[in-house]
Parts: structure tokens; C-alpha cells; sequence
């Protein structure tokens, strides 16, 4: 017999959408999959279908599991004339939506839009390479619009960082170590983040400090 559950706090709605304690907020959502639309899915919890909006990376997912269980994380958006629940993969992709529905101008449907566009991991790197252009080919972001996601994250992306000397395993964090090695090694920040543009994503950070120097060499010349 299959379990079906939905995790719930409680909380209080508050205004601009946000949430404190007194109203309940879905935290958690494990279900049987009964449909999957252009923007949401409907997953059956405790006899109740409930409609979850989802980035397409996830709705592609959950349309390859239809009449099985699934499990995603959600978050309940409170507005004063609705509630709309979102669902993620993984708690990290949570965390990203709602950085990104703090900046302004950005709502859970541009949100999704971001996240439909590309991984968390391949975003949070383009924040910290200041990467405008990667937010740019995202239908729907427009230039300013871009330029402000890459600054508002920017804090959002470092908080998440570990510090220099970090263990190599791709990504922002690889990123933002290889770079204080090479602050520490005597370049400037704009050095050291100019030197490592066109590095391997998914590089260790003995890599990317390699290919930033020879980079940076090759400038020099």
C-alpha cells in the first residue's frame, strides 16, 4: 500500500506573499502522479489532488512517472486572492526560487522561467562570474532584468560558498576557491575572475587555477 503525505507547518500569511506562523504551509509533498501540464502537475496526497507548478526540467521528470509516487519539496505562495504551491527536486532549487522571487521584479513565474532555463548549479555559477549574458538567453529576462538578478544573488550565492581551499567538486563552490587561490597568488579580484572566464564548469580547482594562469599569462603578452 502506497503512503501519501504532505509535510505542513504552521504559519500566518503576511503581506507581499510571504509567510509567518498561524497559516499551514506545505513543506513537503510525496504522492501518486495523476497529470503533468505545461507549468504544473497534479499529484494525489491523502485522496486530495493537489496542483503543484514546477519548473519543465521537474514537470519532464514527474511526466515519466505518471500513476507512480513522487517526491518534491514544495513551497506555498501567499497571496491575498490565492494560494499557488510549487514543487523542486531538491531543497537547494527551493532555496534558489525564493532568492529569486526576493529581487524585484521577479515573480514564482519568472522564478520558474530561471529554472527552467538552466540547473541551479550552472545559475549560482554564472552569479558568481557576474555571467549577465547566461540569464540573458532565458526567455523572458531581459538585459536590465539580468543585470539585476546577477547583482541581488549576488550575496545569496556567496553565503552558500565554502571558503577558500574548499574540496574540489564542480560548480560555484570549485569557482569561488579557485579564485581566492589566485587572489592569494597576487591578482586582483577582476583579474582572477577575468582570467577564469571560458574555465571548465565542472573542472577541480587545481584546474581551473591552471587554466586562469595561463589565461592570464597569455593576457600579459
Amino acid at each position: 500500500m502506497r503512503t501519501v503525505t504532505a509535510t505542513a507547518c504552521r504559519w500566518r500569511h503576511a503581506r507581499g506573499g510571504r509567510s509567518e506562523p498561524g497559516l499551514p504551509v506545505i513543506a513537503h509533498v510525496r504522492g501518486v502522479v495523476l497529470g503533468v501540464e505545461t507549468d504544473r502537475a497534479v499529484i494525489a496526497v491523502g485522496g486530495v489532488g493537489l496542483e503543484v507548478f514546477a519548473a519543465g526540467r521537474t514537470l519532464a521528470r514527474l511526466a515519466g512517472r505518471l500513476g507512480e509516487e513522487a517526491e518534491l519539496t514544495t513551497y506555498l505562495h501567499v497571496r491575498e486572492d490565492t494560494l499557488q504551491l510549487y514543487g523542486f527536486e531538491a531543497p537547494r532549487e527551493r532555496r534558489f526560487f525564493l532568492a529569486l522571487i526576493g529581487v524585484s521584479g521577479v515573480g514564482p513565474k519568472v522564478a520558474l522561467a530561471v529554472l527552467s532555463g538552466y540547473p541551479v548549479d550552472e545559475l549560482e555559477l554564472a552569479v558568481a562570474r557576474d555571467d549577465v549574458k547566461k540569464f540573458e538567453s532565458i526567455a523572458g529576462i531581459g538585459k536590465k532584468l539580468a543585470q539585476r538578478l546577477v547583482v541581488e544573488l549576488g550575496d545569496v550565492v556567496a553565503a552558500g560558498a565554502p571558503a577558500a581551499g574548499a574540496p574540489a567538486g564542480g560548480g560555484v563552490d570549485t569557482f569561488v576557491a579557485a579564485r581566492s587561490a589566485l587572489q592569494n597568488l597576487g591578482l586582483s579580484l577582476r583579474e582572477a575572475e577575468e582570467a577564469l572566464r571560458g574555465a571548465p564548469p565542472d573542472a577541480p580547482v587545481e584546474e581551473l587555477v591552471r587554466f586562469a594562469l595561463s589565461a592570464a599569462k597569455k593576457e600579459a603578452l
